[in-house]
């Protein structure tokens, strides 16, 4: 039955999808692109929850907030783990995609990127707390399957094709065929995983305690999976453990390599993993277009090479791989009808409907 008040919404509200990350949350509005990229980080007074500053001013004051005042991130594994909180993450985000459009009360559809791994009860809190925060319509896409549609992957066609995304929280792989998945895997080792190898590695080797954000620092300017061209050095500063002062060492590349062995074999054993259970006749798909790269953590230096060479396949990184998962599923929202079956219900896994209103 028609509705006016749905045609009105239609007009004035965007369609939006949005990768709700463990470590940063991205928004891709229809025909325009990504929008917002910022960290999933939320500042709140301790003892009112009050909401304070979300994004990249509150990942400022992390570590140097008052005793009052704490700084936290509402999802964690790529889960939801405090659900009031990622509620104002969210309704933030969308107000913000909606800030020049002179909308007071926006209302769009949203496509959320969720986790392979996730049970039906976490599904079903990003559901609610999107339409919590004024969704019109919510719809739910697995990350992988958005990574691969937002890489431009052939994922609707009767040829195989795989992805391998690293998040903050969570590594998932997954082979595609036909618009669905044939097989897929995930672990929450990713992103944060390498961070505390690095913290640990440093604690454990010169006795000094660095913060997650130093080790992400160090991670992305010199940490690597495989041998560089040319290693290279990088100060690492915190806190000597023993005498209490601060401390500045040099590390190398090699070192960091050697913190971060842990958490990248667990990686490459779970592609190897995925790949023993695919079809052949996918893998003979597979070794024509090899494996596909995305999210964040695979930036890590090397880890395509890495991981060519413990499978005997061709990898590559997708182009600007950190954003494939939310502009695949704002692409999703651009052919809705096309696309409706690799969406997902909270209410049972592989539904090929939308979750209800």
């Amino acid at each position: 039955m028609f509705n006016p008040i749905d045609l009105l919404l239609g007009i004035f509200s965007l369609d939006v999808g949005i990768d709700l990350g463990t470590a940063n949350t991205l928004v891709a509005v229809r025909n325009r692109g990504i929008i917002i990229n910022e960290p999933s980080w939320v500042a709140i007074e301790r003892h009112t929850k009050r909401v304070l500053a979300i994004g990249a001013e509150a990942k400022e004051m992390v570590g140097r907030t008052p005793a009052n005042i704490v700084a936290i991130r509402p999802l964690r594994d790529g889960v939801i783990s405090e659900f009031e909180v990622t509620q104002a993450m969210l309704d933030y985000f969308i107000k913000k995609a909606h800030a020049r459009r002179f909308t007071p009360f926006p209302r769009p559809r949203v496509v959320v990127g969720i986790p392979s791994g996730v049970t039906e009860v976490e599904k079903r809190a990003v559901y609610d707390a999107a339409m919590a925060a004024g969704a019109r319509e919510t719809y739910l896409i697995e990350q992988p399957m958005a990574a691969a549609i937002g890489a431009g992957l052939p994922v609707m066609e009767a040829r195989g094709s795989m992805v391998l995304d690293i998040g903050g929280g969570t590594t998932e792989v997954a082979v595609f065929c036909l618009g669905g998945i044939v097989v897929s895997r995930s672990i929450r080792v990713a992103g944060d995983e390498m961070d505390e190898d690095i913290i640990q590695y440093a604690r454990q080797k010169y006795n000094l305690l660095v913060g997650e954000r130093t080790a992400e620092r160090l991670k992305i300017a010199i940490g690597s999976a495989y041998p560089l061209p040319e290693e290279r050095t990088m100060l690492l500063r915190g806190r000597n453990v023993v005498t209490g002062l601060p401390e500045a060492v040099e590390v190398s590349s090699i070192e960091i390599r050697d913190a971060l062995s842990g958490s990248v074999s667990i990686i490459v054993d779970l592609v190897r993993e995925t790949l023993d259970h695919t079809p052949p006749e996918l893998i003979a798909d597979l070794m024509e277009t090899g494996i596909c790269l995305a999210g964040g953590g695979c930036q890590l230096k090397g880890l395509a090479d890495r991981i060519t060479d413990e499978t005997h396949m061709q990898s590559w990184v997708a182009a600007d791989s950190m954003t494939c998962v939310a502009r695949g599923a704002g692409m999703v929202l651009e052919e809705l009808g096309v696309m409706r079956q690799v969406l997902v219900s909270p209410d049972r896994r592989g539904s090929t409907s939308a979750p209800p209103p």
